[in-house]
């Protein structure tokens, strides 16, 4: 068992990773198909040279960085509160939004924004999906906080009160510094699911507001494209070192 275990893990990961690898290789081959010959960086070039491409990097980096910043103030508050005031009904139904498919989330989220705009006479777009990727993002920055705030002693901040704090400035001074490695570390998660979002942001998005894994799924489907394959992996590579800058956070 102890020589298997190695072998088995070793396997999983090579499953896990190994088509990654695959993709990170054929980005930098010069021929249109899976046939190797030679080394180059043109589809990198193209890539960067694609006015739809660019567009659409830029539309997923602000939406990703508004419902960042968003869900983190929102999240923190939240899980703050929560953690004040023990409430498990509440903190139970936050991991309905993370177990819930997708596709059902897609389509409520749409459901809600036609029958609200009906009266506003507002048509989809961007803020449609910003406030979509608030609605999922904020769970994950509510879990991450709080479960750093149950290791935080709350005497801390009772003590600021004795002292001669307000509550408020308590929280901004006392506990908020001691929250900042997982604040950063949930909105770094957020940003990257809120980034990577595909299925809830086609059943939002206007059509001026496309993102990059729309436009991505859009090429793939009319037919085999290296540019994906080289922008897959800047994307990759890109959210890989955010994760783990995340959980090198998570853990100080």
């Amino acid at each position: 068992m102890k020589r298997m275990l190695p072998l088995a893990a070793t396997a999983i990961y090579a499953f896990l990773h190994l088509p990654l690898l695959v993709l990170a290789v054929f980005s930098v081959n010069s021929s249109r198909f899976t046939l190797w010959e030679g080394f180059s960086l043109r589809w990198y070039r193209a890539a960067f040279e694609d006015q739809q491409l660019i567009e659409a990097t830029a539309n997923s980096l602000l939406i990703a960085a508004v419902a960042t910043a968003a869900a983190a103030v929102i999240g923190t508050l939240c899980a703050h509160a929560l953690w004040k005031k023990d409430a498990p009904i509440i903190t139970m139904s936050l991991s309905l939004s993370l177990v819930t498919p997708e596709i059902v989330a897609g389509i409520s989220l749409l459901a809600l924004f036609q029958w609200i705009f009906r009266f506003l006479n507002i048509h989809l777009g961007l803020h449609t999906v910003i406030l979509a990727h608030v609605s999922f993002c904020i769970s994950f920055v509510v879990i991450v906080v709080l479960a750093r705030l149950r290791t935080f002693d709350n005497s801390l901040e009772e003590a600021a009160v004795d002292l001669g704090a307000t509550e408020w400035q308590a929280f901004c001074h006392v506990t908020l510094p001691n929250l900042m490695p997982a604040i950063v570390s949930a909105a770094l998660l957020a940003f990257t699911i809120s980034f990577d979002d595909y299925v809830i942001t086609s059943m939002v998005a206007g059509v001026d507001s496309e993102t990059l894994p729309m436009v991505l799924y859009a090429i793939a489907r009319r037919g085999a494209n290296p540019v994906v394959n080289a922008i897959s992996t800047i994307i990759v590579l890109a959210l890989g070192a955010m994760i783990l800058a995340s959980e090198r956070l998570k853990e100080s």
